[in-house]
């Protein structure tokens, strides 16, 4: 079975992104090198385990690897310090020990609870990515950012704990609704828009390919996402410098997620999507951007049905721009209380704006709210 590789260059924690049509059916024989004993336990969420769960269980069974399932609700509510407390105490009930590999199978939000299960376990346990959704594949999976939500914003606890493998299977995208393939869309977008001008062409070209389940197509997005990724990660892991840049859309759009409540009403791809036009907007608006690259980076998100700004979004009616400028304050990026948003300077080319001006933001985000 042909497959991609890219490495996330770690010295000696570094590790493997698998990519291929059906490297679910290999993942037996992927992970058990890398274990101790052949014993694990997946951490999936009901719907993953119902539409892949078999062929994850024949792969284990045939690489005579012993397993047990613990299957949570679906759903970003999943990622919660109540959940994670139960995932803690049922993997120390099954003796789970450092040298043991526990697989994260499903979306991000079941890599980021069970990679910071796993950080935290007997002060860290190792532990393998299988993403099921094309958002993870190409972004939450790779990179080591684990985590659970808090009342006050997304991801705010967690810790920098790196896999020991991430497998991506292409098939498993086939079951995918096109409103999750449209998030994970927007994190490949991402890519392209903050530093490859070609690859965002490409997306220009190819993005119904991708959506119309395209193997090569779906499998070249997610491997040069991945490459550009791994190279940034490696660069710098714990995000004290370059690493902020994959936040291109994040400041702006987690704010719009937790305005909803991180609802269904609006998916964290969705709001990196609207994040990611506003980001070009503002860019614009601060004369660093040629407004013809907005208009690219939103005429491309919008040709697949996500939005591009705010008033795509019909849930955000009456939010008001001071709402969404506090609860920017509360990104991770925010610096002695100073914001630092990513902007670009063209398609292909973004930048860190320290001690972004605040009073600049409310008045565009008041603008884009009115």
């Amino acid at each position: 079975m042909s497959e991609d590789r890219v490495t996330v260059g770690l010295g000696s924690r570094a590790y493997d992104i698998v990519i291929g049509e059906d490297a679910l059916d290999r993942a037996g024989a992927l992970i058990r090198p890398l274990m101790k004993r052949p014993r694990t336990v997946i951490v999936t969420d009901e719907n993953v385990r119902a539409a892949q769960g078999p062929r994850l269980e024949a792969s284990l069974k045939s690489a005579g690897i012993a397993f047990e399932t613990i299957a949570l609700p679906p759903g970003e509510a999943t990622k919660s310090f109540e959940n994670l407390q139960m995932l803690l105490g049922r993997l120390l009930d099954l003796a789970i020990d450092r040298q043991d590999v526990v697989i994260a199978f499903g979306g991000g939000v079941i890599g980021d609870l069970t990679g910071f299960a796993s950080a935290v376990l007997k002060r860290g346990c190792r532990f393998a990515q299988i993403p099921t959704s094309l958002l993870a594949q190409v972004d939450s999976s790779v990179g080591g950012k684990t985590g659970v939500n808090a009342p006050q914003g997304k991801n705010l606890i967690g810790a920098f704990h790196q896999p020991v493998i991430v497998i991506s299977d292409m098939r498993a995208l086939d079951t995918l609704p096109p409103r999750e393939l449209g998030a994970g869309f927007a994190e490949i977008v991402k890519y392209g828009a903050l530093g490859d001008a070609a690859f965002f062409g490409w997306l220009e070209e190819n993005a119904k390919a991708v959506f119309a389940g395209d193997r090569d197509a779906r499998i070249y997005a997610v491997k040069r996402s991945c490459e550009m990724k791994a190279k940034i990660v490696a660069a710098d892991e714990r995000e004290t410098g370059e690493r902020a840049l994959l936040n291109l859309g994040h400041t702006f759009g987690h704010a719009l997620e937790a305005a909803l409540g991180y609802s269904a009403k609006l998916l964290h791809g969705e709001a990196v999507a609207a994040g990611m036009g506003l980001a070009f907007d503002f860019s614009v608006r601060q004369g660093v951007c040629a407004a013809a690259d907005a208009e690219r980076v939103k005429r491309l998100l919008r040709s697949v049905g996500l939005p591009a700004g705010i008033a795509d979004v019909p849930a955000l009616k009456g939010v008001s721009g001071e709402r969404l400028l506090d609860l920017m304050r509360q990104d991770k990026k925010v610096d002695a209380g100073a914001l630092t948003l990513i902007l670009a300077r063209k398609i292909g080319a973004a930048y860190i704006q320290k001690d972004a001006p605040a009073g600049e933001i409310l008045a565009f985000l008041n603008e884009n709210t009115a």
